[in-house]
């Protein structure tokens, strides 16, 4: 993604540059811990349990997608003054391709592995494929992570993980405010255990149990509340002409009338898809940077798009 000399010596003058940095973790005009996250949804556990003890920078911005971005030189140059970085861990493309250099540009960086304990889940096929084995293996090529879906954050359950994961971080680079982490962690425990009963008893009335997605991010979600997620594309590649009828017939065939997208890509193909099969399109966020709320709000949506 970013092997051109271009890039390499962007990389050595940064390095050139965090060497004669002292080895600060915070900013200049901030006593708080630096923390840096790769994706939003994480900044927003961090927030939660580091509450006024630290100050969260992303990587990947809204709206940013994390399978393609590439970081500014100012976002690595940030890193100098960072204590903490928390990763998914579970494959994202960005990571895969970054982590190294961001180490390689700041050794003392720790790091948090938010998916630690978590179990991943197969990354699916999707409906796009007329080969299933090919699709299979340029997926795996594309995400280079043991075709494990990395979305585990959209999940409740996950979340709880991500959460303790996190804590456990924070209290050992500031165990003076330990007793505070494990409040504020606590807290968000329970929050996220409630959420999950209230998402259960909404999708549990749900007639249509399937449901059409673009980019095929919800399969945590789709596995914990009992739905089938049929994804359509591998990661923004165009669907051919066979391909979309294929996707088209499967939709008719199981009667579904909304395609759910991400905002991260391309809506036009989706487009055509919704007008052909008579319904019509809904945006979910599985970036969106207040996790609950966007969580509350894609499940009405699914049950919308469920009892129709």
């Amino acid at each position: 993604m970013c092997g051109n000399k271009g890039n390499k010596i962007m990389l050595s003058l940064l390095g050139l540059f965090l060497l004669l940095q002292t080895g600060c973790t915070h900013s200049p005009d901030d006593n708080r811990l630096q923390i840096v996250s790769s994706i939003t949804p994480l900044s927003y556990f961090a927030e939660r349990i580091g509450g006024r003890y630290v100050s969260v920078s992303v990587m990947v911005p809204p709206g940013g997608d994390p399978h393609s971005y590439e970081p500014k030189p100012s976002q690595l140059v940030m890193l100098s003054h960072a204590i903490l970085f928390i990763k998914a861990g579970s494959g994202i493309e960005f990571e895969l391709d970054w982590m190294p250099r961001i180490l390689s540009l700041n050794p003392g960086l720790r790091i948090c592995d938010a998916s630690a304990g978590a179990t991943l889940l197969p990354m699916p096929k999707g409906e796009r494929a007329e080969d299933a084995d090919m699709y299979h293996e340029e997926h795996r090529e594309h995400h280079r992570h043991g075709n494990k879906d990395p979305h585990f954050w959209l999940s409740p359950a996950n979340a709880v993980t991500i959460v303790r994961n996190i804590a456990k971080a924070l209290e050992s680079e500031d165990p003076a405010h330990s007793k505070e982490y494990r409040a504020n962690a606590s807290r968000l425990e329970e929050e996220l255990r409630a959420l999950d009963r209230e998402i259960q008893e909404k999708i549990s009335g749900v007639t249509l149990r399937k449901f059409l997605v673009f980019h095929p991010a919800w399969g945590y979600f789709a596995h914990d509340y009992g739905l089938e997620q049929i994804a359509v594309e591998a990661e923004g590649k165009s669907l051919t002409p066979g391909q979309m009828r294929h996707v088209i017939d499967t939709a008719k065939k199981n009667g579904i009338r909304v395609v759910f997208i991400s905002p991260q890509f391309n809506a036009q193909q989706a487009g055509a898809i919704a007008k052909a099969i008579g319904g019509k399109i809904h945006s979910v966020d599985p970036l969106a940077s207040d996790y609950q709320d966007n969580l509350r709000r894609t499940t009405e949506l699914f049950v919308k798009a469920g009892n129709e």
